[in-house]
C-alpha cells in the first residue's frame, strides 16, 4: 500500500485534475502486482519545429511516469496535423502538406530526450494507424459520438453562435486522438487542462469498443513571456528549448513577476518554501535563480553562470554581448554612397521577421548603430565593415559586406 501511496502522490503533484484517481489507484495496483509498467501517452501534433517550456509541463510528468518504472509512448501527430487541432481556436487552423510536417519534426526526438530517458520512450506516429483507416472504420468511429456532444466544446460552441464555419474534419479531430488511445492500449494519458475534451474521447472510444479505460491527467497551462496568453510559437511569447543559452536566459528575465510563483513551480524542483521568500524579498534576484534552475536542466550548470554573467554585461554593465553573430549586408542593396535605409538594413540581418516590425523597433527608439539610436524608419544609414547593429534589448549583430 506504502509504494501504491507513493507513486499517487508523485502523480497527482502539481496536476490539475485526475480522471479517475480510484481508477488510477487501481491500475497502479495491478502493475505492482503483475509487474507490468502502465502504458504512457503524451501526444504532440508536429505544427512546429519547436518544443517548448509550455510542453515540457506535461513531459516532466511523462518523466516523473517513467522513473516510477512506466512505459512512455510519445506520440507524434504526423496524421492529425494534417487536419489541426481545433482546441482554443476560435478559426480553422490551416491544413500543413506532408513537407511542412517531416520538417517540423525533424528533431522532436532530441528536444524531448531532454527531459525523457530515450532508451525506456518509444516514439511513435498516428500515420502508421490512422491512414489505413476504412470509411467503415470512420462511420463506426462517428457512431460514438453525437453532434451535441461535439457541440459542447467551448470553442466549437462559441464558433458556431459567432457564425464562424466549423468544417468537419474539425469534428473529426477529437475522435482521431481518442482512436490514438485505442490504438495503443493506453492506461493513461496526460495532457494540457484544454484538451481535456480530446483525452476524454480517448476513454469513450476505449469503452465503446471493449478496452479499459484510459486515467486521464490534464497539466496546468504555462503561461508566455508575455504574461497573459498561453505559451505558443502563434502568439510569439514562447521560449524553446533549444534556444541558445542566452536567449534562453534573457527570455526568462523578461517574464513577468506575477508568473515567477508558476514558473518555479511547473519548470523546476525548487521547494515552494525556498523560492516564494526570494520573490517576496527580491524578485530580480528570484527570476536570476529561475532562469538558472531551468538552465541548468537543458545545458548545465557552467553553462548557466555563463548565461548569467553575459545578461549582466549586456544589462547591467550596458555593454556589447562579448560574442556578436557577424550578418553579412550585400553591397549591392546600398546605394552608390553606401547607405541603405535602416530598415532595410535590419531586415537583411534577419533580426526581425518583417518590415513592419523593424519599423516599430525604429519608431520605439529601439534601434542603435554603433551606439547612436535611429528613430527616423525613412532614415539612410552609412554601413561599413564591423558597425554593431543593435535590435530592441537583445539582438545583437556585428556586419559584414559582401
Amino acid at each position: 500500500m506504502k509504494e501504491i501511496e507513493k507513486q499517487l502522490n508523485i502523480i497527482k503533484r502539481n496536476t490539475v485534475e485526475v480522471i479517475e484517481e480510484n481508477e488510477l489507484k487501481n491500475k497502479i495496483e495491478k502493475s505492482l502486482l503483475t509487474n507490468i509498467p502502465l502504458r504512457v501517452k503524451y501526444g504532440i501534433d508536429p505544427t512546429s519545429p519547436d518544443i517548448h517550456l509550455g510542453h515540457t509541463v506535461p513531459i516532466k510528468k511523462l518523466r516523473e511516469l517513467q522513473i516510477l518504472g512506466h512505459k512512455i509512448f510519445f506520440l507524434i501527430g504526423d496524421f492529425t496535423a494534417k487536419i489541426g487541432d481545433p482546441t482554443g481556436r476560435n478559426e480553422t487552423r490551416p491544413i500543413l502538406s506532408d513537407e511542412d510536417i517531416k520538417r517540423n519534426l525533424l528533431r522532436y526526438r532530441e528536444q524531448a530526450g531532454k527531459i525523457l530517458d530515450l532508451e525506456k520512450t518509444e516514439f511513435v506516429y498516428n500515420s502508421s494507424w490512422l491512414a489505413s483507416l476504412t470509411l467503415e472504420n470512420m462511420i463506426n468511429l462517428t457512431s460514438i459520438f453525437t453532434i451535441a456532444q461535439i457541440l459542447e466544446r467551448d470553442d466549437f460552441s462559441k464558433r458556431y453562435k459567432e457564425n464562424k464555419p466549423i468544417f468537419m474534419q474539425e469534428f473529426l479531430y477529437p475522435l482521431l486522438q481518442g482512436y490514438d488511445s485505442f490504438a495503443l492500449n493506453a492506461d493513461i494519458e496526460v495532457g494540457a487542462t484544454e484538451q481535456k475534451f480530446n483525452l476524454l474521447a480517448g476513454r469513450t472510444i476505449q469503452e465503446s469498443m471493449g478496452q479499459s479505460k484510459q486515467v486521464v491527467i490534464t497539466m496546468p497551462i504555462l503561461v508566455g513571456t508575455d504574461g497573459k496568453m498561453k505559451m505558443s510559437k502563434s502568439y510569439c511569447n514562447h521560449i524553446p528549448v533549444e534556444a541558445e543559452p542566452s536567449e534562453m536566459f534573457g527570455k526568462i528575465m523578461s517574464i513577468t513577476d506575477g508568473v515567477m510563483e508558476e514558473y518555479y513551480r511547473l519548470l523546476t524542483s525548487v521547494k515552494e518554501e525556498e523560492f516564494k521568500p526570494i520573490i517576496s524579498c527580491d524578485p530580480r534576484k528570484a527570476k536570476a535563480q529561475l532562469a538558472c534552475e531551468v538552465l541548468k536542466e537543458y545545458f548545465g550548470e557552467e553553462k548557466a553562470k555563463q548565461a548569467e554573467k553575459e545578461f549582466d554585461r549586456i544589462f547591467k554593465e550596458k555593454q556589447a554581448p562579448s560574442v556578436i553573430p557577424e550578418c553579412c549586408v550585400k553591397n549591392e542593396i546600398c546605394d552608390d554612397a553606401g547607405t541603405i535605409l535602416i530598415i532595410d538594413l535590419i531586415c537583411s540581418t534577419g533580426l526581425v521577421s518583417s518590415r513592419s516590425e523593424a519599423r516599430r523597433l525604429v519608431i520605439q527608439k529601439a534601434v542603435k548603430l554603433d551606439d547612436v539610436v535611429i528613430n527616423d524608419p525613412l532614415e539612410r544609414v552609412k554601413v561599413e565593415e564591423g558597425q554593431i547593429l543593435k535590435v530592441g534589448k537583445r539582438k545583437f549583430a556585428k556586419i559584414k559586406l559582401g
